[in-house]
């Protein structure tokens, strides 16, 4: 019955594929109910498309992706908007509406998904902003907001209907210290205050080991690497300890695939 695991998402043998570009070949992982798990990998190894196929954006090629107990691409086309109802995305780029202020962006997935009156809008709104720091700035627009202040934002739309499950596209990036300290620090705590299940896809490996409770590594379509965090910070793994210590080169190759160096020295002289 949905809802009676500690398994809020299964990932069975996940396949998909853009044409004849496989990017995921066999992904196999769980997510449990109210924890933080973070994906992470490099820059196009699928895991912004591994978000799209738990939302339902994108339909796998083989195996399935399993949330709240229910398949989701068997689902028709009420029942999967009844599921997203439960799900919240912080998109990589933030995706706030441009031409209407910070009070209508988180006010606009109450409106368009509830019938509740206007007084409960606005409570529902500011309590949200509260929670990421921003009330007062209810009536800025878009553009007079920093890039922390609009991460924030929509985190605060993405939690608006206090949705099961929240997902996180590249949070980090393009953030000053500061503002990416607070946005990783409201993870956390958003997560453990509002009882959720959180999902961080990143490449920032050393803030989402602070945050995470638990944390996969993709790489060439599959899982490389899996633990909880204790674990992967004790691995020997070459794979994780290149992700974990920064370093420039390794199973992530440095150089893109190439003949050796000499012999293109040579075919250009000849």
């Amino acid at each position: 019955m949905a809802g009676s695991s500690d398994t809020l998402i299964e990932i069975k043998d996940l396949g998909f594929a853009y044409g004849e570009n496989r990017v995921l070949k066999s992904v196999n992982l769980k997510v449990p109910r109210g924890k933080v798990t973070a994906i992470l990998g490099t820059s196009g190894c699928g895991k912004t498309t591994l978000l799209r196929l738990i939302g339902g954006q994108l339909r796998p090629k083989a195996g399935h992706v399993k949330v709240d107990g229910q398949v989701v691409h068997e689902l028709d086309d009420e029942a999967l908007y009844e599921l997203r109802r439960k799900m919240g995305m912080m998109f990589q780029v933030s995706g706030l509406f441009t031409d209407i202020s910070t009070f209508d962006n988180v006010a606009f997935p109450i409106r368009e998904l509830t019938d509740l009156p206007e007084p409960v809008v606005r409570d529902m709104v500011l309590m949200k902003l509260h929670a990421v720091g921003l009330r007062s700035a209810h009536p800025l627009m878009p553009s007079e907001l920093s890039g922390g202040m609009t991460r924030r934002v929509a985190l605060a739309r993405a939690i608006a209907l206090d949705p099961m499950l929240i997902m996180y596209d590249e949070p980090f990036s393009g953030l000053d210290p500061i503002s990416l300290n607070q946005i990783a620090s409201l993870i956390r705590k958003l997560n453990d205050a509002l009882g959720v299940t959180s999902i961080v896809v990143t490449y920032d490996v050393v803030e989402s080991l602070k945050i995470a409770d638990y944390a996969y590594f993709l790489s060439d379509g599959t899982v490389a690497a899996h633990g909880t965090i204790e674990e992967i910070k004790a691995s020997k793994d070459p794979f994780v300890r290149q992700f974990v210590d920064c370093l420039p080169d390794g199973p992530v190759a440095f150089h893109y695939p190439a003949r050796e160096y000499g012999e293109d020295l040579r075919l250009g002289a000849s």
